[in-house]
């Protein structure tokens, strides 16, 4: 886009300005206008820099974490640890070349490396989508039919799930090397063909669109099981009640015993004044199969909002994109680089959300991130 002045010079003021000034004024507003640029791309590179920077060192903590967590070492976890991977290949083989990319806005890289850089992209995003689906779909078998899928959650299963995902996303990037065409001469851009039509319907439903919805239907099917053990949780069942009664006094000793009542949850509280001191005893009664319950229906809730955060931001971070894609070949003049680039990147900071929800929603995983910190500063 041009930039305009502020003052336009009538005829008049040309007859009073000589050559010498007028080329003055030129040199001085391209210089101005380079120095604005540069500063802007200066920034740019530095707030991209920055996002890069954060997706590798979060991903690189989920998969350093997991590995020292012998208690995370479950098959639910291993596609988590696989979805970080995936993330981690976006962040170190993908974003750093965009970021060049984007604030350069023409390529100097070769042919060889943009073929390598686009087959990456496509792959490694995409596998990246197809991981929260198989996410999704354990987390349905296993809150569906607990008892079954229990036997057969093995790593085995979980590693045939991550091949599944990563052999669609192959599929999908490969079709463009069929047409692809070397252009003659230096190459200054870097993107995929869009003017097969019936590939870009493909790829985009393919990575997007058809995922999006199985995560919808899946989401919305463990929802609908999690309400309902939620509200299965009633008192309805008396089990084990415990009651315990703690001696409360100024001298050292204290007093404690256990032992199994009839009667609901109750608080009692007596006072004594035996030995010349202030002594209270309280006696705590309650049901251990309510509590249980309790907790369950906690964890419920929480795994459901966390499911609701996943959802949510996958597709405020990829819809835009593809949707955008999708339009591009029906509408040429409806391109804007810059709106592509801006809706690119909010798809890769999916890559940086991703590790975040997923472990921050999770106690284990906090508790066993700041292990490591811990162990990594005290060897230091």
């Amino acid at each position: 886009m041009e930039r305009t002045g502020h003052f336009k010079p009538t005829p008049g003021h040309f007859e009073v300005l000589n050559s010498s000034t007028g080329t003055n004024v030129t040199l001085t507003t391209e210089t101005d206008e380079k120095q604005e640029s540069f500063a802007f791309q200066v920034t740019l590179a530095s707030v991209l820099g920055l996002i890069t920077l954060a997706t590798i060192l979060s991903n690189a903590f989920v998969i350093a974490t997991i590995s020292q967590s012998r208690k995370l070492q479950t098959p639910a976890n291993f596609l988590i640890a696989s979805l970080a991977v995936t993330d981690l290949l976006v962040s170190v083989l993908v974003m750093p070349i965009c970021v060049l990319y984007t604030v350069t806005h023409e390529w100097t890289l070769g042919q060889v490396i943009c073929d390598i850089w686009l087959s990456s992209d496509i792959t490694c995003c995409t596998a990246s989508i197809l991981h929260l689906c198989v996410i999704a779909l354990d987390r349905y078998w296993a809150i569906t039919d607990a008892v079954e899928y229990a036997k057969k959650r093995t790593q085995a299963r979980a590693a045939g799930m991550v091949a599944t995902a990563w052999i669609i996303a192959i599929s999908i990037s490969l079709p463009p090397f069929f047409w692809r065409q070397v252009k003659a001469g230096e190459l200054t851009t870097c993107s995929v063909n869009t003017d097969h039509i019936f590939y870009t319907i493909y790829s985009t439903f393919g990575a997007f669109y058809i995922p999006t919805l199985l995560l919808i239907a899946l989401y919305g099917r463990i929802y609908v099981e999690a309400r309902k053990r939620i509200l299965k949780q009633s008192p309805k069942k008396a089990g084990k009640r415990l009651t315990s009664a703690h001696l409360s006094t100024n001298s050292p000793a204290s007093v404690a015993s256990t032992s199994p009542l009839h009667c609901g949850r109750q608080e009692l509280y007596s006072d004594s004044g035996s030995l010349g001191s202030d002594n209270q005893i309280r006696v705590t009664v309650s049901d251990s199969l309510l509590e249980k319950k309790r907790i369950s229906a906690a964890r419920e809730r929480k795994a459901t909002k966390t499911l609701g955060v996943i959802l949510g931001a996958y597709i405020v971070c990829w819809l835009p994109f593809f949707i955008y894609t999708l339009l591009v070949p029906l509408c040429p003049s409806c391109f804007s680089a810059e709106l592509f680039d801006f809706f690119n990147w909010l798809g890769y900071v999916n890559s940086l959300i991703n590790p975040i929800i997923y472990t921050m929603s999770n106690e284990d995983f906090k508790k066993a991130f700041h292990k490591l910190i811990s162990f990594r500063c005290c060897r230091r």
